[in-house]
């Protein structure tokens, strides 16, 4: 039997624990909050309300008409084919006209669908209005696609499905959201679940498999306070009241942050994040239908550790971009719940990377085996937490708990990354749209004082930590008054 030393509560290390247990107590209760609030919604609130759906659906409530807001780009040939049936499928069962209005940037992805319609579904009172952007960029697409609306027959109750060109409707999908809108008069979005399909490495697969379990997790404990935190551009469904305003439009096809460095820019991915800041100001009631699933293909092509970074920095980057103005909106405009999760969001970042820069400072000053214990703790409590999401993932992989790791390290150190860089945007699966890069004297004196700023702020997290642990000594009048006599 091998046996080592307990090195967590030695006299030079106990303090480093301390620091490491106080944190791991805010972080997994807040952890355990959002699973026992997502139990209560999944469990409870979401199922009478699913309920109280299906009995307005069989007394024979229908909506009016069904829009379907679908933009594409030279998408696959048998991807967008599958797309079209399960779009036709859902108005068909839903048994109500429907319009596909297609932003499109290639005639290629026109004729495809065109002729798909004729031939598979020539019986079905679907139309296609067609919109051909005339300038790059997906958000562009999207408000031209609403213009068009405005200038049309949309009506404030209207439905209108926002889904993007590679999401496929599992079956009613948009069924079961349908009736909720008919429920809820306050509701004006709802957002759903997914699946990804993902072509690549299986290490991949499971990471991006961890990741949506994450999601649905979150999205069932944010939406018990009537709210969520994105509305997925993947699939959301929108009254329409909004959807047709200027002010939306404008929000949506030119959202952009006035920046003390970077000066006025625009967003380029994250349409979904500035949908949800419309409707977080506006104070409209969100909600997460579990029961809505889609599928979504990702085809990973080259580096799969490098596709995770730039997924990293587009999801990152959004969130702290739309974080800020959400947050100074205040408690006062939305539950407070949602307030605390997203002061959350921009604090995690942070305390993330507190405890390894704390295990690896006590290894090398103190305790060389303090690393082989804080590897210990680090795979008991992953464990712990990934058992809290294969019930949301549906299946019990041993690598999680390690996926899981590495995600929230990558993840905290791409934000505090892209924090100093809200300007610089890459959209790597989109044709590697970028933005933000500049170029002259002024970008390189940026550049620099976002690396100054990076530095200073990780060596201030390095050396509050320290402190905090009594691995260094506060610098007391004496030691300054000798040091200053030191230096005359």
């Amino acid at each position: 039997m091998t046996s080592v030393e307990n090195v967590f509560f030695s006299p030079a290390t106990k303090q480093i624990t301390f620091v490491i247990g106080i944190l791991g107590i805010w972080r997994y209760g807040w952890w355990f909050t959002h699973a026992v609030r997502a139990w209560i919604y999944g469990r409870f609130i979401y199922p009478s309300m699913r309920d109280a759906g299906q009995k307005v659906w069989e007394d024979g409530w229908r909506p009016r008409h069904l829009h379907f807001m679908m933009t594409t780009y030279k998408e696959h040939r048998d991807i967008t084919e599958k797309v079209i049936r399960s779009i036709c499928r859902e108005i068909e069962d839903a048994g109500v006209p429907g319009t596909i209005w297609l932003g499109s940037g290639d005639r290629y992805d026109e004729v495809l669908i065109s002729e798909q319609l004729a031939r598979e579904w020539a019986d079905l009172d679907v139309t296609l209005h067609i919109v051909r952007q005339n300038q790059p960029g997906k958000r562009l697409a999207i408000g031209l696609v609403l213009r068009a609306m405005s200038r049309g027959s949309v009506e404030d109750d209207d439905l209108i499905i926002f889904m993007d060109g590679d999401f496929i409707l599992a079956k009613n999908a948009v069924g079961a959201c349908l009736p909720l809108f008919k429920l809820y008069p306050d509701l004006q979005a709802c957002t759903t679940n997914e699946e990804v399909l993902c072509i690549g490495p299986k290490w991949v697969a499971n990471w991006l498999t961890m990741r949506f379990a994450q999601r649905r997790l979150a999205m069932q404990s944010h939406s018990l306070s009537g709210r969520v935190l994105t509305l997925t551009g993947r699939m959301s469904v929108f009254r329409a009241k909004h959807l047709t305003k200027l002010k939306f439009i404008r929000l949506l096809e030119a959202d952009h942050l006035e920046h003390w460095l970077w000066g006025q820019f625009r967003f380029l991915s994250g349409d979904d994040k500035s949908t949800w800041y419309y409707m977080l100001q506006s104070g409209c009631r969100m909600l997460y239908v579990p029961d809505a699933m889609g599928y979504t293909v990702e085809v990973i092509e080259g580096s799969g550790m490098d596709r995770m970074v730039q997924n990293f920095r587009r999801w990152s980057g959004n969130m702290l971009r739309n974080g800020t103005r959400a947050l100074a909106l205040g408690p006062s405009r939305m539950p407070f719940f949602i307030w605390w999760c997203l002061l959350d969001q921009r604090l995690s970042m942070w305390t993330m990377l507190v405890s390894p820069v704390l295990a690896i400072s006590a290894t090398v000053l103190h305790d060389p085996l303090y690393i082989l214990g804080y590897t210990v703790f680090i795979c008991l409590t992953r464990l712990l937490l990934s058992l809290f999401l294969f019930q949301y993932a549906r299946t019990v992989d041993i690598s999680v708990p390690f996926i899981l790791y590495l995600n929230q390290l990558i993840n905290a150190s791409v934000k505090v990354y892209c924090i100093f860089r809200l300007s610089k945007q890459r959209w790597s699966n989109r044709g590697d749209q970028r933005a933000g890069e500049g170029s002259g004297l002024l970008a390189m004196m940026q550049n620099l004082m976002a690396s100054y700023l990076t530095l200073l702020y990780v060596t201030m997290l390095f050396l509050v930590v320290c402190l905090m642990a009594g691995l260094v000594e506060p610098m007391s009048y004496k030691m300054l008054d000798n040091v200053l006599r030191s230096a005359a």
